[in-house]
């Protein structure tokens, strides 16, 4: 704390105090007096910004608890100056104790956090102390304090302690403020009690919960620092337990028998910096906020002090640190944590049964987690790595002892020859995810994965993943082994080992080139390629899964952005992919790709994307020829001929079958399902519907009667459109397949119901908004196929987007043949494919001009 700082703080109070007994003195009303205090809590609270300059994280909570003591002690001094007046007995005759607790007891308050406080006292008959104690909470308040306030009577204390374990964790953290010292001594004795009672129920429940918080806050790119993944929560932790268990005020006071100088000064300056981000962020935000968001990062980093550099901008490297501590934090906490309640939690009945589950000397495995000896003398690397390499595939996890031992293991002096032949087979190990999360976890894993060295701790601001690049990679492993996809699953399974090895390999290391700024996808490449060579895999493995590498997200770009039943898409698609066995391998990496980046990120929609861009692509490996709309049509018309209901149809339904205008209801949907929608239109002579609500909502209307497809889509655009297929059928039919995102409540679907039968009213009209959409991201391709014409829209995702356009086709009679709607990192990325009948491509220019009517760039160079 600096010197000029803490006399300009005293000055402040004293000032403070002067004021106040002049208005005493005066006979000011309370309210006056009220008003003083709190015009000079707001002024300090104002003059926080340019303290922040001059002092950081623990120095900052120092200097800001020690005058928020000053104050409340400033305002308890004034309360009982108003009850006893000229006759005011010495503060510790009066048997009140301002406590403060916890993170105001342990010096550690941020600006705008909450500040709690035990008012304790013992019943004395000849004070009015309720009143006393009554009236300094209001004033605080009154003052704009956040006080969480706690009032107990000392012989209370005990019992108030075994209701609540919140209460127990906060008031080990005790620290006196003011008042009476006889009860504060009445009140450490009583501490001493409560911290010897019930220790394992109470290490139990803190567990317990510390699990949930860090379930409902894990490490993810918008961080919470206080109750997430290394956060302030967890060095809490650490000090109950040590509390607890030790007795100790101090985590320091156990360096030298639990943890080394070294490990706790890694720890503590980790520490030190959430600190000064979760000071800066109060200040930043001008409120509790303990969430480091994309929005208020610019300026935090510029708080922090970073600057903008040619390789890194100064978000990236105020996150980039951020995680860094995070982890640090973390990890010494979660792994001394385990320690102490480790012994805490032993009972000698359990031997027994821990011999049966005896894996090896000093080693156990219980569930499927492998334990051992905190005590254990530190191995080599290579021994740990041929460890490794034998354990057993059941094991799926590591406990934090053996995490601790693996991060104390000894480095060679140099990357020899044995080291990378452990790796190999380390690397070819099916069951690899836990193997390579353990040596994450104790910090050997950009050693050991020198390439990797650049994706440690590196943030994405891209708006779509969650998480750094390092835990999306670890994460995108461990959804090769657990794929719950079934058919992604029965490819997978049918690939050879050692291409289910480079499957693995490329699902940890597919973003490998991030970090660096070149083209991530290219240096991706080349540092697989380097990688596996240094590991003498197989030169063709080699070529394969760097080839995955180089496109690990084009059959995620191609099925979402692209006409997938085009043959132009499929041949350039198969054209990078070269073989089938690569597609398949390609297929899976996907889908890991995709479901690590966050939940229901891979949903059904996505799911039902790929497949058919699979499916689609299979053919093209035996014969492009197959791939001819034409044919297919024709081949589809022979399954369908084959059909047992097909022959028990009547001849006019068979030849109805032969008129379908559309070429895409041939190329998208299977035999059985074009001849049921054949048989519903040839029934059909108004409209049917039918509405699906599983997984997502699906509407499929069948109809001869004209839709009024803007006004349906203009009711229903609170939904989040996924896809829409519109095929012609025969005698002006048509079949209309609409599909959401997402499910709805059972109780909508009346008033579904309701809006399409009320969409066969073509004078039927919703107001629609025009969306912005800049002519730049409208591209039109008029020779798309012989038969269709495309627009590809790209625009910010928008209410009633879709709406709009449908609403701008239906003035022109543009038939839309199938449009695909998908929605990624804020953008809606729009592909129409519209039936060449005249209205469309003679019209463009017009079309696209209203479609991007509210473009106010292309209205200026106008």
């Amino acid at each position: 704390m600096h010197i000029k700082t803490l006399y300009k703080s005293i000055n402040m109070i004293t000032e403070l105090n002067i004021q106040i007994e002049e208005l005493i003195d005066s006979g000011a009303k309370d309210f006056e007096i009220a008003k003083v205090f709190k015009t000079y809590y707001r002024k300090y609270v104002d003059s926080i910004d340019t303290t922040l300059e001059t002092t950081g994280g623990k120095d900052f909570f120092i200097k800001h608890t020690k005058h928020t003591d000053k104050f409340l002690v400033a305002l308890y001094k004034f309360i009982l100056r108003k009850y006893f007046g000229s006759y005011q007995p010495m503060s510790t005759s009066i048997p009140i104790s301002l406590i403060a607790l916890g993170s105001y007891g342990r010096e550690q308050l941020c600006i705008y956090s909450d500040i709690d406080i035990m008012l304790l006292y013992e019943e004395i008959p000849g004070y009015n102390l309720k009143s006393i104690m009554e009236e300094f909470i209001t004033l605080a308040w009154d003052c704009g304090l956040k006080l969480g306030s706690r009032v107990h009577e000392v012989k209370d204390i005990k019992d108030a302690v075994k209701e609540d374990i919140t209460i127990k964790s906060s008031i080990l953290e005790s620290r006196m403020i003011y008042g009476s010292k006889i009860l504060w001594f009445r009140y450490e004795n009583a501490l001493k009690s409560i911290r010897l009672t019930k220790q394992k129920e109470f290490i139990l429940e803190k567990l317990e919960e510390h699990k949930q918080r860090l379930l409902k806050y894990p490490l993810i790119m918008e961080p919470n620092i206080k109750d997430g993944y290394g956060g302030v929560r967890e060095a809490n932790m650490l000090y109950w337990v040590s509390n607890v268990l030790y007795g100790i005020k101090n985590t320091r006071e156990l360096i030298g028998i639990h943890y080394t100088e070294d490990e706790y000064r890694k720890y503590r300056q980790s520490l030190e910096y959430i600190f000064q981000v979760r000071n800066a962020l109060h200040n930043v935000a001008r409120k509790k906020q303990d969430q480091v968001t994309f929005d208020i990062l610019p300026e935090l980093a510029s708080k922090l002090g970073f600057k903008n550099k040619p390789r890194y901008t100064k978000e990236r490297q105020c996150m980039s640190k951020l995680m860094t501590c995070l982890h640090n934090i973390h990890s010494f906490t979660a792994t001394m944590v385990k320690k102490f309640t480790r012994v805490a939690m032993f009972e000698a009945k359990n031997i027994p049964e821990l011999r049966k589950v005896r894996y090896k000397k000093n080693q156990y495995i219980i569930d499927n987690t492998i334990f051992r000896s905190f005590n254990e003398k530190p191995t080599a690397l290579n021994n740990l790595l041929k460890e490794l390499i034998e354990l057993p595939d059941s094991v799926e996890r590591f406990d934090r002892s053996y995490i601790y031992h693996a991060s104390k293991s000894k480095l060679p002096t140099s990357y020899n020859k044995e080291l990378k032949k452990n790796m190999k087979a380390l690397l070819s190990k099916p069951n690899l995810h836990p193997v390579i999360k353990l040596i994450y976890n104790a910090g050997l894993f950009d050693y050991l994965i020198p390439q990797a060295k650049l994706i440690m701790d590196q943030p994405q601001f891209d708006g779509y993943h969650k998480h750094p690049v390092d835990v999306h990679s670890i994460n995108t492993l461990k959804f090769s082994k657990y794929i719950d996809n079934e058919h992604i699953k029965e490819v997978f399974d049918g690939l050879s080992e050692e291409k289910k090895i480079i499957v693995r390999l490329v699902a940890l290391f597919h973003d490998i080139g991030k970090g660096r700024k070149e083209d991530h996808h290219i240096i991706g490449e080349k540092l697989f390629k380097e990688m596996l060579k240094s590991f003498d895999f197989d030169e063709e493995l080699i070529k394969i899964g760097a080839r995955l590498v180089r496109y690990h997200n084009m059959m995620s770009y191609m099925a979402t952005h692209d006409d997938i039943y085009s043959e132009k898409t499929i041949l350039s698609f198969t054209g990078l992919v070269k073989t089938k066995e690569t597609m398949q391998m390609l297929y899976v990496v996907t889908y890991c790709d995709i479901s690590a980046v966050g939940k229901n990120i891979f949903n059904s929609s996505t799911a039902s994307l790929l497949k058919q861009l699979y499916m689609n692509s299979l053919p093209a490996f035996e014969n492009e020829e197959l791939l001819n709309e034409g044919k297919r049509r024709v081949a589809k018309i022979d399954t369908i001929k084959k059909l047992k209901k097909y022959k028990e149809s009547p001849n006019i339904l068979k030849k109805k079958i032969n008129y379908i205008s559309s070429n895409q209801i041939f190329l998208r949907l299977k035999a059985d399902d074009i001849l049921n929608i054949a048989k519903i239109a040839y029934e059909t002579d108004t409209y049917k519907y039918k509405i699906t609500n599983e997984q997502q909502l699906t509407i499929r209307i069948i109809r001869k009667t004209p839709l009024n497809l803007g006004y349906l889509l203009g009711k229903l655009e609170s939904l989040n459109l996924a896809t829409m297929d519109i095929y012609k059928l025969f005698d002006d039919k048509k079949a209309f397949y609409i599909t959401f995102t997402e499910k709805v409540d059972e109780d909508e679907i009346f008033y579904i119901r309701k809006i399409i039968d009320d969409s066969f009213d073509m004078n039927k009209k919703v107001p629609l908004k025009a969306p912005i959409i800049k002519k730049e991201n409208v591209t039109v391709d008029c020779n798309h196929t012989m038969y269709l014409a495309s627009m590809q829209i790209r625009a910010k995702d928008q209410k009633g987007l879709f709406a709009y356009i449908a609403k701008i086709f239906d003035d022109f009679n543009v038939e839309i043949e199938s449009a695909k709607l998908h929605t990624l990192k804020g953008y809606a990325r729009d592909l129409f494919l519209i039936e060449k009948n005249g209205n469309f491509c003679s019209n463009q220019d017009e079309i696209v001009n209203l479609i991007c009517a509210n473009d106010t760039e292309d209205k200026k160079g106008k």
